[in-house]
C-alpha cells in the first residue's frame, strides 16, 4: 500500500503541476507528497521529475510511466474502495460537485432518504457554479450541463438543459407587452456570466411551437448586471430590476410559487442536457455507484425531466 501511495502522490502531482496542489487535493502536506514521490523514485531507480523552486516537470521517463499508470490507479482505488465496504454496503466519504442553487433546491432534500439506504456513505458535496475536473481535483461525480463531456467520463442524462426568461409581475406591469424575441431590445437583462469563460453566452431562442425547423432568435437585451449564480439573477429579477436569464431548474422553484413568471413562454433556449457525470472505469466504487442510481431513480420516479422541460 506504501507503493500505491507513492504512485498517487506521482500521478496527482503530475496532474497539479506541483507537490502544494498536489497536496491540496490529497489532504496531505506539500512535504509529505514530495517523500512519498522521493520514496517511489528509489524503489523504481528512475527520476520521474525534475526539480526547480518555481516548476515540476516530468522526465521522459516519468511521461512513460504516467501514461502507463494513472488509468490503472482509479481501477485499484475503486477495487480496494469495494473490498473496505462495510458488510457489502456502500461506505466512505463520497465527494461530489454540483451548482450551488441547483444543489440546494433539488438534491441537498434528497439526504436524508439517500443516507437512510446507504448509512455508511459519508457525503463530501461542493457546490459551484464551475465545471470541475472530476479525475484531477479527486471527484467522485458531478451534477452539471451545458458543457462538452471531458475525456475519461461519462454520463447519465437526466433532465434537458433549457434556458428561459423570468421576470417579476411588476417589472412587466410597467412595460409595454413582449410578444416577440425583437421586443427585448429595450428591456434589462439579468445575465449569468459563464464560470468557465468569464462572458456572457449568446444563447438562441427557440419558439416551442415550431421548434421543427429550429430558427433562432438572440436574446438581445441591454446588459442592466451580470451574475455568477443563478439564485443572485432570480433574486434582481424578484426586485424588478430586469429580466433574467437562467435554466429551469434554477427557475422551477420561482415559476412554482409565482414568485416569477415566464416571459415569451413558447420561446426558450437549448443548453443540451443536464448529466450526472462520473468516471469511465469499468469498477465503479459502491458509493458512487449507489449514488447515480438513486439520482436517476429519483428524477424517473419523480419525471424531474418533464418538469425541467421548457414546453
Amino acid at each position: 500500500m506504501e507503493t500505491l501511495g507513492g504512485i498517487e502522490c506521482f500521478v496527482r502531482s503530475a496532474e497539479a503541476g506541483s507537490f502544494s496542489e498536489a497536496a491540496r487535493r490529497l489532504g496531505l502536506t506539500s512535504a509529505a507528497v514530495g517523500k512519498n514521490v522521493a520514496r517511489l523514485e528509489a524503489s523504481l531507480g528512475i527520476r520521474l521529475f525534475q526539480r526547480s523552486t518555481r516548476s515540476l516537470r516530468l522526465t521522459e521517463a516519468g511521461t512513460r510511466f504516467l501514461a502507463e499508470v494513472s488509468g490503472s490507479l482509479a481501477t485499484i482505488q475503486s477495487a480496494v474502495a469495494n473490498l473496505a465496504d462495510a458488510e457489502g454496503q456502500a461506505a466512505g466519504t463520497l465527494k461530489v460537485s454540483m451548482g450551488n442553487a441547483f444543489g440546494r433546491e433539488h438534491i441537498v432534500p434528497l439526504l436524508s432518504d439517500f443516507l437512510a439506504q446507504h448509512p455508511a456513505i459519508v457525503p463530501d458535496w461542493h457546490f459551484d457554479n464551475r465545471q470541475v475536473d472530476l479525475i484531477a481535483e479527486g471527484f467522485d461525480a458531478a451534477i452539471g450541463g451545458g458543457f462538452e463531456l471531458p475525456p475519461g467520463l461519462v454520463a447519465r442524462t437526466l433532465a434537458p438543459a433549457h434556458i428561459v426568461l423570468l421576470a417579476s409581475t411588476a417589472y412587466l406591469a410597467a412595460r409595454p407587452a413582449i410578444t416577440h424575441p425583437d421586443q427585448l431590445k429595450q428591456h434589462a437583462g439579468i445575465f449569468i456570466r459563464s464560470p468557465q469563460t468569464g462572458r456572457i453566452r449568446p444563447w438562441g431562442l427557440i419558439n416551442s411551437k415550431d421548434a421543427r425547423r429550429k430558427e433562432q432568435m438572440p436574446i438581445d437585451m441591454q446588459i442592466r448586471m451580470t451574475m455568477s449564480d443563478p439564485a443572485a439573477s432570480l433574486e434582481a429579477a424578484e426586485q424588478d430590476l430586469g429580466i433574467a436569464v437562467t435554466s429551469m431548474p434554477n427557475a422551477q422553484p420561482y415559476l412554482a410559487n409565482k414568485r416569477l413568471v415566464r416571459v415569451l413562454p413558447d420561446w426558450y433556449a437549448d443548453a443540451g442536457a443536464l448529466s450526472l457525470y462520473f468516471s469511465a472505469q469499468k469498477l465503479l466504487p459502491a458509493k458512487t455507484r449507489a449514488f447515480i442510481d438513486f439520482v436517476v431513480s429519483y428524477f424517473r420516479k419523480h419525471k424531474m425531466a418533464q418538469r425541467f422541460s421548457a414546453y
